[in-house]
């Protein structure tokens, strides 16, 4: 997972690892709305996530939790979400003021992103009614026949501003789930679709109700990135109804080259948009020129970063940022 940490902050609020039941400083803690909580069970002896979970909801005030990130919640051995999605919606009451969510707070040293078993966060989603911000991480390719999908429902909710998927083969069920979705404050959409390689099956078709603007009138940034038809998503995205409400736009972190250049240089003007993120990418220098003459080197970023020295005539393969 290239470039993945743990957030420092998370809806704005520094983040805490709780100390687990038998550690130090549990006395000392700090107001409940004053920082995201975060959550993480594995490698802590004979601690599973039940207990600690517990140990939360006895130590902390969970009516004035503000934000939440689960981390590793297994033991030893890779395990469901499932149960961890039990337990959020099972006290989902105790947690009125929760505004912001994180599903897996996950970096590669602790397990690679496409070997997360993850499971179906729809009853999350709809438990928490008044939840503004939720990023979700995970995704890919079965490992030993036994991970659990990641999945999602069509749902309706009216306080989400900020969704964030992030993966390294992302369902195209999920993608079509969402623009399913009735979610009318939404604002912020980012989507890590992936690679084929581990269960990557995002095509251009699934992503046209993104596209097309009627779904979520409030939309203002979109990002559409770690793709391995990023050119095609450009080709898209060029002539997107969508695009005129944007202020931001993402392709980053795919294999963006010259032919999705191209298609960005000769679409729909993008000059309204405050920042253009190209950032891992496979376009020419020239190319690079263009785009930040169009909109100014303070809007776009198109740092090649691991791609920097990939050279087209050896034809050599393409890759995403993040994939397994």
């Amino acid at each position: 997972m290239t470039g993945i940490e743990h957030p420092e902050t998370f809806h704005g609020l520094p983040v805490l690892t709780l100390p687990g039941p038998d550690g130090q400083g549990t006395s000392s803690l700090p107001a409940a709305g004053s920082v995201a909580w975060r959550l993480e069970s594995a490698w802590q002896g004979d601690l599973t996530f039940a207990t600690l979970w517990r140990h939360f909801i006895d130590t902390v005030d969970t009516t004035r939790v503000r934000a939440l990130l689960i981390g590793p919640w297994w033991q030893e051995e890779y395990e469901s979400f499932a149960p961890v999605v039990d337990l959020l919606v099972g006290d989902a009451d105790r947690f009125p003021a929760l505004r912001a969510l994180f599903l897996a707070d996950v970096v590669s040293e602790e397990c690679e992103v496409s070997w997360l078993e993850m499971a179906d966060v729809t009853p999350v989603v709809e438990a928490f009614g008044s939840l503004e911000e939720l990023t979700v991480r995970g995704g890919g390719e079965e490992v030993d026949d036994k991970r659990t999908t990641l999945g999602l429902r069509p749902v309706r909710h009216t306080s989400l501003r900020k969704l964030r998927f992030e993966s390294g083969g992302l369902s195209a069920d999920i993608v079509r789930a969402i623009g399913a979705s009735e979610l009318p404050a939404l604002e912020h959409l980012e989507l890590w679709l992936g690679s084929s390689w581990y269960g990557g099956n995002v095509g251009v078709e699934d992503l046209a109700p993104l596209l097309s603007g009627a779904s979520f009138p409030a939309l203002r940034h979109l990002g559409l990135q770690n793709s391995e038809i990023q050119d095609e998503i450009a080709a898209a995205v060029a002539s997107a109804p969508v695009v005129a409400q944007l202020e931001s736009l993402s392709l980053s972190m795919g294999t963006l080259s010259d032919q999705g250049a191209e298609a960005l240089l000769s679409g729909q003007p993008l000059t309204h948009l405050t920042s253009l993120d190209l950032h891992h990418h496979y376009m020419s220098g020239a190319l690079v020129k263009r785009l930040t003459g169009l909109l100014g080197t303070d809007r776009v970023s198109a740092d090649a970063d691991e791609a920097e020295d990939w050279d087209p005539d050896e034809d050599e393969f393409r890759y995403v940022a993040v994939s397994e």
